[in-house]
């Protein structure tokens, strides 16, 4: 099978985070990438198969030269603040107007308007304020953020690839590029749809810890081992509860109201008795083929070698303890030396002979 995405020309404007893993994903599916940098700026993280240009976009020459790259695009990537691609003087307006099918892909925190527009932050900020760091906390306890995954790349990573194909289906149906307005707040609220629904439904509360997928039910939580180590159980639905419950030996009474959250200290802590009687690797042998929802909680290092994974084929060793994550569908073409790149664009290497480009619009 080809690259689902060749051919398409993507040029991301170097940041951090969200903007960076999106084009990831975008150039392992194919896409021919290309990074621009600041001069001096090393090759930030997640642009292992991208080619990387440097180019100061302060200087007037240079913007001409990006000008002429992204005539030549099907997206620009922008993981600029609000307002600064405008004082560099390339404003969304004179992208389009330099090559009206491009997707110029503003990719913020909190968006392009708003209140917050122009404030900084980072993945904590944005997910506190839309409901979905509230929900990551025990009872009686603070919230605990998950690393930057919620936000920077489930949030604005994946929403912003997301964001793009949608834009390009569109293009190939009206040929019209678009600007979109991509934000990390956006993508995460939408995250929380079915909580939203739950609550609605009033069948989410809003008192953290207390609810069946924020560790307020027993049989959808961790538990520690004999050895310290933790597993995961996850045996919401009864046919899987009834068979976890075989598995570490739960009483009929034990069993017995299993949803009705009166009886869930109980039963919580005859789950973390019976759990802290067994090792880890003790408690995954014995999982192992039967339905009961319990799996080891594994480190970064340890998942590397996990039989369901490797299995997969997701994570590539770069080392003697590297990995390398990969999406299963195995695109991840090599990135040529950026000066091919844009020869096979149709770039030129020089703007001699070139057509004068347009002043910018002030902002």
């Amino acid at each position: 099978m080809a690259s689902p995405l060749a051919g398409v020309r993507v040029v991301e404007l170097s940041g951090l985070g969200p903007a960076p893993f999106g084009c990831l994903l975008l150039a392992d599916l194919g896409a021919e990438t290309l990074t621009i940098t600041r001069p001096g700026q090393p090759a930030g993280a997640m642009t292992r198969n991208r080619s990387l240009l440097e180019l100061d976009l302060k200087d007037p020459a240079n913007v001409d030269r990006f000008l002429d790259i992204a005539r030549a695009a099907d997206v620009v990537v922008d993981s600029y603040r609000p307002g600064v691609l405008e004082r560099l003087g390339l404003s969304p307006d004179r992208l389009l107007a330099r090559n009206p099918g491009l997707v110029v892909a503003r990719m913020t925190g909190w968006g392009q308007t708003g209140p917050l527009a122009a404030r900084a932050g980072h993945d904590i900020n944005y997910v506190a304020l839309t409901g979905a760091l509230h929900v990551a906390q025990r009872a009686g306890e603070k919230p605990t953020p998950p690393a930057n995954l919620l936000g920077d790349f489930a949030g604005g990573g994946m929403y912003l690839v997301v964001s793009v194909l949608a834009a390009l289906a569109d293009r190939a149906r009206s040929g019209a590029g678009t600007v979109l307005d991509v934000a990390i707040v956006d993508g995460t609220t939408y995250l929380t749809t079915m909580l939203h629904e739950y609550r609605n439904l009033g069948r989410w509360s809003d008192e953290p810890g207390t609810n069946r997928l924020d560790t307020g039910a027993p049989y959808y939580d961790t538990y520690e081992t004999a050895d310290g180590g933790y597993v995961a159980v996850g045996a919401l639905e009864d046919k899987f509860f009834q068979q976890f419950a075989d598995l570490v030996g739960l009483s009929a009474a034990d069993r017995a109201g299993r949803e009705d959250p009166a009886n869930w200290p109980r039963l919580r802590e005859r789950i973390a008795a019976v759990i802290r009687t067994r090792s880890r690797a003790e408690w995954t042998a014995a999982a192992h083929g039967v339905d009961a929802c319990l799996t080891p909680v594994l480190s970064l290092a340890e998942a590397a070698t996990d039989p369901q994974l490797t299995a997969r084929g997701v994570l590539s060793r770069a080392g003697a303890d590297r990995w390398v994550p990969r999406i299963p569908l195995g695109f991840v073409p090599d990135a040529p030396d950026p000066a091919e790149l844009l020869a096979r664009w149709g770039v030129p290497a020089d703007r001699d002979g070139v057509e004068p480009l347009p002043p910018p619009v002030s902002a």
